[in-house]
């Protein structure tokens, strides 16, 4: 404002001298007015910069505390959110509180009961438990016997004895009981039977099962339909000499033929074969001794 007042009475005085000055002196005062109307605009441009700036940086401003009032009432709302979930977490776990002290009050007066309960299922588990060690011990001794008494002149690839669980298995290849594609026993089966009918003999309380195994090569003659005919005929071969010739009485023991479908390796070389040709021999506690372990209603557990 003072430059502009400035400018014009500079204006007027030149122009009033205009007439009484030189050339020279003329043109000096016209340099120097356009010097100041140069820093006059100047002046205006800076400020309108300045004015400018002021205004980009009162939006921003504005822009900064909308966000900010924004962000809060989203703030505010998911307060108001979590201190319902609180208070909705609250009221159901009083209801819950309340429903523990019902079944508390209830299992109190049960309690007793239930101790003796438990202390039932303890002394069953227990007698399993014994059971289960007994049974292993009684396998164990069995099959160390029957090794004992079948290694003497056995070839030790044609017969195999284990122990699986509460069972002893003897493992027999086909060639020491029977000749190729027949059910009619050798006369070297009569040997091993004989071992083994010394052991059954020994331990009544035992069952014996006859299991008769084949590989799938297909077999058909006029004694004989197929593998599985020939498991069959073959286990109860061998439970009728136990009986006749080694009075092993027959309600202890069990024929069953299981063909070709339960075989021990693959049946695609010679040797496959040969080893799936066999006839189990099981010895297992009776089944109902079982049967008792598993109703406790029946078993002694003072």
């Amino acid at each position: 404002m003072k430059s502009t007042l400035k400018f014009t009475m500079l204006l007027c005085m030149g122009m009033a001298m205009v007439s009484c000055v030189s050339k020279k002196q003329f043109t000096a005062m016209k340099t120097e007015l356009e010097t100041s109307l140069n820093d006059c605009n100047t002046k205006l441009s800076d400020c309108k910069s300045a004015l400018a700036s002021c205004e980009r940086d009162r939006d921003a401003a504005k822009s900064e505390a909308k966000t900010t009032a924004m962000n809060s009432e989203q703030q505010i709302k998911d307060l108001r959110a979590q201190l319902d979930d609180c208070k909705a977490v609250r009221d159901r776990q009083l209801i819950q509180v309340g429903e523990l002290t019902v079944l508390s009050q209830s299992a109190n007066s049960n309690i007793k009961e239930t101790l003796v309960q438990l202390e039932k299922k303890d002394k069953y588990i227990n007698l399993l438990q014994a059971a289960k060690t007994k049974a292993d011990s009684m396998n164990l001794a069995l099959a160390v016997n029957l090794k004992s008494v079948l290694k003497d002149g056995l070839d030790d690839k044609d017969i195999e004895v284990s122990v699986d669980r509460t069972v002893v298995m003897i493992n027999l290849s086909d060639k020491m009981l029977f000749r190729s594609g027949s059910a009619v026993l050798s006369s070297r089966a009569n040997e091993i039977l004989a071992k083994i009918a010394r052991i059954i003999e020994s331990r009544p309380e035992l069952e014996v099962m006859v299991e008769g195994h084949t590989d799938n090569v297909p077999i058909s003659s006029d004694c004989v339909s197929d593998n599985w005919d020939l498991s069959v005929k073959r286990a109860t071969s061998v439970v009728r000499a136990l009986q006749k010739n080694h009075k092993v009485a027959p309600g202890r023991m069990i024929a069953a033929g299981r063909g070709e479908y339960v075989p021990l390796v693959g049946n695609d070389s010679t040797d496959g074969r040969s080893t799936n040709r066999r006839t189990r021999i099981i010895i297992m506690p009776k089944l109902n001794q079982f049967y008792d372990l598993l109703t406790p209603n029946v078993v002694d557990m003072k």
